[in-house]
């Protein structure tokens, strides 16, 4: 089902919520700017705070087509923009040399930048580059050139221009600091770890089926692991991981032991999880109990 546009940052919340997305309305704003406007957003931020699933989620609130380019260290325009099938071009080449253009659009692979500047029935699509920090500076470069004018260049075919720009969401994991040049083109936004009532909220409207007691211990414990020396804290996504995993176990009560058994969902490094099971998990579940107590 195709959905107009949001008409105000309340309808744009709503928009959101209605895909199980709880945004505060710093980013709520941004998002309804950035629709509006015509204009790409930039969201930054550690690992597992829901800079991916914005896409995800404003993608199917919409009925727009989602197209994913996962940038890495080397992409370049054959793995991004398009590729021609050789193999396919010397086959045709053997078989009817006079007649066959090799170089016409039936011997096109369209990677994700030319399927984004494409006409879409459902609209214009959502365009998702993921982790753009993990490329180098000469991809980073054609980017900015592509997304000034939302075109791309087949030599063979000429320019390739959208009628209407697609909504571009770009994130960073902040391994590397993206260029200025990029971030201006761009509406920008910090994505922080959610405090507590966001993520209370957020849990309830993606793992429903967890009782709110068990939803206040592990957003509890995720909420004190981040205060926690750790190597890389847990993002929104290790929470919703964990809690769907206790769940499914009919967990009704975090205890040391249910951590020691299901922190593989909450932590991802071994040195980190040496560091808080046993000992230290027990003392954080204390406090949370005391606290809960006194708060009673």
């Amino acid at each position: 089902m195709i959905n107009k546009l949001p008409n105000s940052i309340e309808a744009t919340t709503t928009l959101l919520a209605g895909q199980g997305y709880v945004a505060d309305r710093p980013l709520a704003t941004l998002t309804y700017l950035a629709l509006t406007l015509k204009r790409p957003i930039f969201l930054e931020g550690e690992a597992g705070v829901g800079k991916t699933e914005l896409a995800k989620v404003v993608a199917n609130g919409l009925g727009r087509d989602l197209i994913r380019l996962q940038c890495y260290e080397g992409l370049d325009t054959s793995n991004a923009v398009y590729e021609w099938n050789f193999a396919a071009q010397m086959l045709s080449m053997n078989s009817d040399a006079k007649n066959t253009d090799i170089y016409s659009e039936k011997f096109l692979i369209k990677r994700a930048l030319l399927k984004a500047v494409e006409a879409h029935e459902s609209g214009p699509p959502v365009l998702l580059i993921d982790e753009i920090d993990r490329t180098d500076a000469p991809f980073e470069a054609f980017l900015l050139e592509a997304l000034s004018d939302y075109q791309v260049t087949v030599p063979e075919l000429g320019v390739i221009k959208a009628a209407e720009p697609p909504i571009v969401i770009l994130t960073s994991n902040r391994t590397r600091e993206v260029h200025d040049a990029l971030k201006r083109r761009c509406l920008y936004h910090w994505v922080d770890y959610p405090d507590f009532a966001r993520e209370m909220e957020i849990l309830a409207a993606r793992v429903p089926h967890a009782a709110k007691a068990l939803r206040t211990e592990v957003v509890e414990f995720v909420q004190r692991l981040r205060s926690e020396n750790l190597f890389k804290s847990p993002g929104l996504a290790e929470t919703l991981d964990w809690a769907k995993c206790l769940v499914a176990l009919d967990v009704v009560a975090v205890s040391p032991e249910i951590i020691t058994d299901t922190i593989g969902a909450v932590l991802k490094y071994q040195d980190d999880i040496t560091k808080i099971t046993g000992g230290p998990a027990t003392r954080i579940l204390d406090q949370i109990k005391q606290d809960m107590r006194a708060f009673q």
